[in-house]
């Protein structure tokens, strides 16, 4: 039954019948299997912004990645987020992401964490994007975030306000890196998984680490997710609230009227309340932790 509802999410993700389709040229930057994008899909302006396609350079070599900050006519160093792209990639989404968080004031940055995999934007089929997913450890995933961090020396951020948010995969790994990261000061998980199969790539699993974070994590999530049970969603909340401070100063939101993806505004999954709550909440969350 699991499998049948995670086929028919991973269809309604790719199948134009099921959105509203815009001109030809409204799905450049997005990634192959969700074009064309949805009529709600919302553009931020770079203006005021500095942004640019980068490098950051690891130990075993360079992944590209996005950023954005703003232009300040005094030059000063901003909040550093970074932002943990879905399986799609670091596609239009994902920078328009980064680009909204610079309107606010941080230096955000999404580094492409299936680099080295694959490029999942050019990938058309789910099958073949899960391939990609799959082969990529979580080691690899945090060396990278934090290799990112030490890029972000040498530009205008300031890494003692250091935050992380991601979507779906990428909320995932919000909570592992919250357990990982010593000096982080917080995150936000957007409907990340809590559990799952376990193997060489990924040994743990959130709902095995959330008693032992180093940063307090907001996670937001929908109630009408068939892909994330509610089940393990009180089960993460009763961990939290048994673990260490930063545990115990987390919380959970759970919307009522949303389901998986509910910030993805270019995808049928958009729920707009839960989106424009789930992304002030981000904010104030933020501000809260001294990012």
């Amino acid at each position: 039954m699991a499998d049948s509802v995670r086929r028919e999410d991973e269809r309604r993700a790719v199948d134009p019948s099921r959105r509203v389709l815009l001109a030809s040229a409204a799905g450049a930057g997005f990634a192959l299997a969700v074009r064309p994008v949805a009529a709600d899909t919302i553009t931020t302006s770079s203006d005021g912004l500095s942004v640019a396609d980068v490098r950051i350079p690891t130990s075993v070599g360079e992944i590209p990645a996005y950023r954005a900050y703003p232009v300040d006519k005094t030059p000063k160093k901003h909040p550093l987020v970074l932002v943990v792209h879905e399986i799609f990639g670091v596609h239009e989404h994902i920078r328009d992401v980064c680009r909204r968080l610079a309107k606010q004031g941080y230096f955000a940055v999404a580094p492409d964490l299936f680099f080295r995999q694959g490029d999942v934007t050019k990938l058309a089929g789910m099958d073949e994007i899960r391939k990609v997913v799959n082969a990529t450890p979580d080691a690899q995933v945090l060396h990278d975030l934090d290799a990112t961090v030490r890029w972000a020396e040498h530009e205008p951020a300031d890494l003692g306000k250091l935050a992380v948010t991601g979507f779906c995969w990428g909320g995932r790994t919000v909570w592992l890196y919250a357990a990982h990261r010593k000096d982080l000061k917080t995150g936000v998980a957007w409907y990340g998984k809590l559990t799952g199969d376990k193997n060489d790539l990924r040994p743990r699993q959130p709902l095995e680490l959330g008693a032992e974070l180093n940063a307090p994590v907001l996670g937001l999530y929908g109630a009408k997710d068939r892909s994330i049970p509610q089940t393990d969603v009180e089960a993460m909340k009763k961990l939290l609230a048994g673990g260490n401070k930063a545990a115990r100063a987390s919380e959970i939101v759970v919307y009522p009227q949303a389901g998986h993806a509910f910030l993805a505004d270019y995808r049928p999954s958009y729920e707009p309340q839960a989106a424009a709550d789930g992304w002030q909440r981000m904010l104030a969350w933020f501000k809260r932790h001294g990012v």
